[in-house]
């Protein structure tokens, strides 16, 4: 398996990485934001209060 960051040998102690140089690169990048993942917008779910608030609706 190769270093998904430098493409080098990886080593057991850091795998998938092959140091901590590269392992500490790629949790920069995960804080930093530079790694997304792809995900469609949801909508928001109606709550309680949205119904209640609701014209013409009669709870009683």
């Amino acid at each position: 398996m190769s270093c998904p960051i430098c493409k080098k040998e990886s080593a057991r102690a850091y795998r998938p990485f092959c140091s901590k140089r590269c392992a500490d690169v790629d949790l920069g990048r995960w804080l930093s934001e530079s790694y997304s993942i792809p995900a469609a917008a949801e909508d928001e779910p109606e709550t309680a209060s949205d119904e209640e608030n609701e014209p013409g609706r009669n709870l009683h």
